[in-house]
């Protein structure tokens, strides 16, 4: 593909535009519910009502883009992603997935009216690293978000979900009441189209993927080793309760854990994202008393996510216990895994095959906004876009002519679909 379809090019110049509005050296940064997300938001939005598109927001903040069909006492068919990014991350994370959305409208009104309404949903406040609390919009427009869940602060300012929401002119009240902001008995089904976040289609020499199911799994965001401090020359090791090594050794049985969970062909991520102590505390004639830590686990099976965050529970006890420590886990939120419709998998696949596009079915590791809608019952379906250099990074590479395959297999797919 040397040159890009119309809607291919609407969506390359959105992202520019996006990148624009919302850049922080050396990435871009769209806070949840902060004024980035907000400039994002408003770009899709002014494109898509210049293109005919209906919109409406709701009590999260969540943007609906209708381009009305022939029928509308249909059910729609969703197209969504997120507009959020990580601080300093990249451009393409979530966004592509909402230009694409854009851009097939474009498409799709360029053909004639589509026979069911066709909705684009941008979604808050995907990304993790704002608020301790998984996919608080897509579940509060569900009406699935715990009214403690408003209370969760953000990492930046401290303040809860619901000041943001509030001060942004929404209403977290209708939000912790459970209302649902759009029935999931109207939506025929839901579609993600999203970069991926790994190598996989990279090392496949393939752009695009689709996407069998999205792994689950838990988060303690606020950890701890717990030690005592003491002189580094004075203090005998027999007497120590040093947390680095207390640490170190619930790491180390936790690497042997992976790898018995590997051998035993099950597969999962361990991850400790943020280690750190406190600077007015260490120094180099200390011995440290205090390190905080975060560990992420994941996989696609509920069952064994279970089973390995009670031998989790059961390991920091005996590391601390061995290192005189204590290891203080905390608590943890956690995300259910979303296994992707059936039939929608192999529609998309067949579409692929028509139009000659390479696009191998993979499992997701990272989480998405698709895993709600695929929990609440809602056929659900998610296409990956190859992307170079990992996510989460200003350095994530998205070739436009990817996204335009992409953006083929969204229109493919809306034009060819009849419940089955």
């Amino acid at each position: 593909m040397t040159a890009l379809s119309p809607a291919g090019a609407l969506a390359s110049r959105l992202l520019e535009e996006i990148a624009a509005a919302t850049g922080d050296a050396p990435g871009v940064t769209r806070a949840a519910y902060g004024a980035g997300e907000q400039r994002a938001h408003d770009i899709v939005r002014r494109e898509a009502e210049r293109l005919g598109a209906q919109a409406r927001v709701d009590a999260a903040g969540n943007l609906y883009l209708t381009l009305p069909g022939a029928d509308r006492t249909l059910p729609a068919l969703v197209i969504g992603s997120h507009l959020d990014s990580v601080p300093h991350g990249g451009n393409y994370d979530g966004a592509a997935g909402v230009v694409a959305g854009v851009a097939a409208l474009s498409a799709l009104r360029e053909r004639g009216r589509p026979s069911r309404d066709v909705t684009v949903m941008a979604i808050r406040s995907e990304e993790a690293a704002w608020f301790p609390v998984s996919y608080p919009g897509s579940r509060a427009a569900l009406g699935l978000l715990p009214d403690d869940a408003l209370d969760a602060p953000r990492a930046d300012t401290g303040r809860s979900l619901a000041e943001h929401m509030r001060e942004a002119g929404f209403d977290p009240r209708a939000v912790a009441r459970g209302e649902r902001q759009i029935k999931p008995d109207r939506i025929a089904a839901f579609v993600e189209l999203h970069i991926e976040q790994g190598p996989r289609l990279v090392d496949r020499g393939c752009a695009l993927g689709i996407v069998t199911a999205i792994n689950g799994g838990f988060r303690y965001q606020r950890a701890r080793c717990l030690g005592t401090y003491a002189h580094s020359g004075a203090e005998p090791r027999r007497s120590r309760a040093d947390s680095v090594l207390g640490f170190t050794e619930f790491v180390n049985a936790l690497e042997a854990l992976w790898d018995r969970l590997a051998e035993a062909g099950k597969e999962f991520t361990l991850t400790f994202g943020r280690v750190e102590s406190d600077p007015a505390q260490h120094g180099g004639s200390r011995v440290l008393g205090e390190l905080g830590f975060t560990l992420d686990v994941r996989s696609e099976h509920q069952d064994d996510l279970d089973a390995v965050r009670r031998e989790i529970e059961r390991l920091a006890d005996a590391a601390g216990h061995r290192r005189h420590t204590r290891i203080d886990l905390g608590e943890a939120y956690s995300w259910a895994p979303g296994r992707m419709d059936a039939d929608i998998v192999e529609r998309l696949s067949r579409t692929a095959a028509h139009l000659g596009l390479a696009a191998p079915v993979l499992s997701s590791g990272a989480g998405h906004d698709a895993a709600v809608f695929a929990s609440a019952g809602i056929p659900t379906g998610m296409i990956f876009v190859r992307n170079a250099h990992g996510s989460h990074n200003p350095d994530e590479h998205l070739d436009m002519a990817d996204l335009d395959r992409g953006i083929q297999l969204l229109l493919g797919f809306v034009n060819g679909y009849e419940p089955a």
